[in-house]
């Protein structure tokens, strides 16, 4: 039998490289994208298929997928979407071109791969688009407004591509990670060094006191981090389930503030998220 095709992006480290190994293992065949060519030839260098996709680089997009398309003759069983960056900070420090390029990458991009790939999945009658949301996809959190909005975003327009593919035979699942290992915090460094003028903030102090000595530290797993194995164990059953679920959460924050949204005035949920 030919072997269930998967493209996954952002596979240079953590969620997506795991996700690579583990679905491979599986028996998928795995294309495992990445933004960078230097990464893309580490995973040729064991074995897999590494086209390079940049989510804010179209041309990328669009050749990584005829690169997809051609190797397996025109099919594509499923994608999974995932990659981001943050750029920490204020919202009211935020400026317009910091938030242009968040959603370039993390909305933007997924989408346009997301479009790319729905007419060869129409033509054979079935396929999964997974979308790696967040825990700050369901509640905010401050400091973090660019990418909690990023994430909102991509809820909203998840669920209506899952609406409207009703009876197409594609299917289209969120999966809700929280505190997961990654290097997001230590990729996020080079963004709030390049756009958050800090110190000329209003709330400098405020920047000097909470946030400074959080985004410098040293590595220390938060108290309910998961390895990102707990992803893919999610992402293989949204994969192989005959009726997946619309979200999986993953991580115990996840599953209380999925809760506590639904039963908690907005107020009452601020107190709490204040709270850490």
């Amino acid at each position: 039998m030919t072997k269930p095709a998967i493209l996954i992006t952002g596979c240079s480290s953590g969620i997506g490289l795991d996700a690579a190994h583990r679905l491979r293992a599986q028996g998928w065949r795995v294309f495992a994208s990445c933004r960078k060519s230097r990464d893309c030839d580490r995973l040729r260098a064991q074995g897999f298929e590494s086209p390079r996709l940049d989510y804010a680089d179209e041309d990328s997009i669009a050749e990584a997928v005829d690169q997809v398309l051609s190797a397996t003759g025109g099919r594509l069983d499923a994608l999974f979407n995932n990659g981001a960056f943050a750029c920490p900070g204020l919202a009211e420090d935020v400026p317009r071109g910091a938030l242009r390029e968040v959603f370039e990458a993390n909305l933007f991009g997924w989408h346009d791969l997301t479009r790319r790939v729905i007419p060869a999945m129409r033509a054979q009658g079935h396929g999964r688009i997974v979308q790696c949301s967040s825990v700050l996809g369901l509640v905010a959190i401050g400091w973090r407004g660019a990418y909690v909005s990023t994430k909102f975003a991509l809820e909203g327009l998840t669920d209506a591509l899952r609406i409207e593919m009703r009876g197409t035979g594609i299917h289209v699942v969120l999966i809700e990670p929280g505190p997961v290992t990654s290097k997001i915090r230590q990729n996020a460094i080079p963004q709030f060094e390049r756009w958050i003028d800090w110190q000329a903030s209003a709330r400098a102090d405020d920047y000097r006191e909470r946030l400074i000595p959080r985004l410098y530290a040293d590595y220390t797993p938060d108290r309910f981090e998961l390895p990102p194995a707990a992803v893919s164990r999610k992402l293989i059953r949204a994969l192989e389930s005959r009726r997946p679920r619309a979200r999986y959460y993953v991580t115990t924050p996840t599953y209380l503030m999925g809760t506590l949204r639904r039963i908690l005035p907005t107020r009452a949920l601020d107190w709490v998220i204040s709270k850490g």
